[in-house]
Parts: C-alpha cells; structure tokens; sequence
C-alpha cells in the first residue's frame, strides 16, 4: 500500500502542476492578444519611417550627421540585447544568449571588443558574469513606453557619437505568429541606406531645409526601430510562454493518464496477492 500512496502523491502532484500550467497558457494568450495587435499597429510607421529615411540618407554624405558618421576602423561593438525578465518560455531567453555568445566569440576573433546592453533580466544576469554588461533595465515588457525607447536610443546614440562604440547592434526575436519567433540581429549604428530600408526611389521636398529633417529623422528611426523590437519581443515572449506552457500541459495530461495506469496495475496485484492470502489460509484451514 505505501507504493500505492506514493503513486497517488504524484499523480496530485503532477495534476496540480498541471493547473499551473494551463492558467500560465490562458493568462499568456491574453497577453498575446494585446502585444500582437500592438506590433501589428507599430510596424506599417515603422517601415513606413525606415523607407523614407533610405532615401534621405541615400542623398546625404556620411558628414552630414554623427549618426551617419563611419569609422575607419571597427574595435568596439555594443551589443543591444532584448530578453524577458521571466522564464518558463521555451527557447525564448536561450537562442538569443547562444547567438549573442556566437557572435561575441566571431567580433573579438576580429580584435573586437563586446559591451552589452540588456533590456530583460534573463540577458543581464546572463551577461553580468560572462561578458561586459554595460547596462541593463527590467520590467520594460510589461507595459513597453516609447519614452522608454527613446531613452535607450539617446544612450546608445550618446555611446556611439563619443566613439565608446564603432558599431552598434540590435538582437531581439521578432514575432512572426503565437508559435514562431525569429532571433534578428540588425545593425542599428552607423545607419547605412541600405539597412535603414529600401522601397520605390523617390526624392522629396525638404523643408525648411535636407539637413533640418535629416537631424529630426535619423533620431526618431533610431528610437522607432528599438520601440518596435520591443513589442516584438513581447509578442514573442507570450506567444513562447503560451506554446511552452501548452506543450507543458499536454505532457502533464500524458504523464498523469501513465501514473493512473501504474496505479491500476499496482493496486490489482495488491488485491490479487490478498485473494492468493485468503485462498491460501483457508486451504489450510481445511488442510
């Protein structure tokens, strides 16, 4: 019977565990509801910003702003890295910490060095012991602010014009649906025209003047591109958290329905060997 009561403790325990999950699941689509119509909103200005800037930047001199501005030789790359401040979410937090140990290996093979940036605490608790945490913030998933966007841009902006950085990159997972993520890495800094956008080459009238809007623009893609990647990570983040504790709750299912028939097997060679008992006495009480 102790073997039946241990049995009966997992399948409590499991079957707990079990409602744990599937409230994470529901409470992570309705998350994913609000974060997927919010990157949904987002993107059409955001593509609609990086194109026109493309051809502005297109038709101005790498001198024309500090932005622009292209050192000669790249030693330095700061690394902006958008994790989640929580797990049980798959393979979320881990391909973004793989890919950005991948490439930190490949810069300083280059004689790069590698500072990091890292908006989620996952990434910074990471990064704080194995490589060069610049800075980090968390609780930027729950409710993402434009300001805050915009306060990570100046940062890295300031970073890059005082020449800590020769390069500045963004890695985040970009939503694609509830159940695929793509890990981007994409250079925010120096914007080139070619990774600030494309679309139909047209020119524009400026006013009051090219350098006037180009001084506006290229600040405001810069915060815009790290506004969007953060609604994409939290998109990405629900909608891993939702397939993870899915797949947790189907296993759970499976896990419990093999306990029962332990169980039942268990519990019918009990029965059976105190029949055997009985049988057994009374023979010989007969005997």
């Amino acid at each position: 019977m102790a073997n039946l009561r241990t049995i009966r403790r997992r399948i409590g325990s499991v079957r707990n565990t079990q409602q744990i999950t599937r409230a994470m699941k529901m409470v992570a689509a309705s998350k994913l509801r609000r974060a997927q119509t919010a990157i949904e909103q987002a993107r059409p200005y955001s593509d609609a910003l990086r194109n026109a800037l493309a051809q502005l930047a297109a038709r101005s001199s790498p001198d024309a702003h500090p932005l622009l501005r292209r050192p000669e030789k790249t030693s330095a790359v700061t690394m902006l890295l958008l994790t989640s401040d929580r797990g049980l979410c798959g393979s979320f937090n881990s391909n973004i910490i793989r890919r950005q140990d991948t490439l930190r290996k490949q810069h300083q093979l280059e004689g790069k060095t590698v500072s990091e940036f890292c908006l989620g605490r996952k990434g910074a608790d990471y990064f704080r012991k194995r490589g060069d945490l610049i800075d980090s913030a968390t609780g930027v998933f729950d409710s993402p602010s434009f300001a805050f966007a915009q306060t990570v841009a100046n940062k890295l902006a300031e970073r890059f014009t005082s020449g800590q950085a020769d390069e500045v990159w963004l890695l985040y997972n970009r939503f694609r649906s509830a159940i695929s993520q793509e890990t981007t890495c994409i250079r925010l800094l120096p914007i080139t025209p070619g990774e600030a956008g494309g679309g139909v080459d047209v020119d524009f009238i400026y006013e009051p003047n090219r350098d006037e809007v180009l001084a506006y623009a290229l600040p405001k893609y810069l915060q815009t591109v790290i506004f969007t990647a953060i609604l994409d990570s939290a998109a990405s983040e629900h909608g891993a958290r939702m397939t993870a504790m899915d797949g947790a709750t189907r296993n759970s299912a499976e896990m419990i329905r093999k306990l029962r028939l332990e169980y039942n097997r268990a519990r019918q060679a009990a029965i059976t060997k105190e029949l055997l008992e009985i049988i057994g006495g009374a023979e010989a009480l007969k005997g």
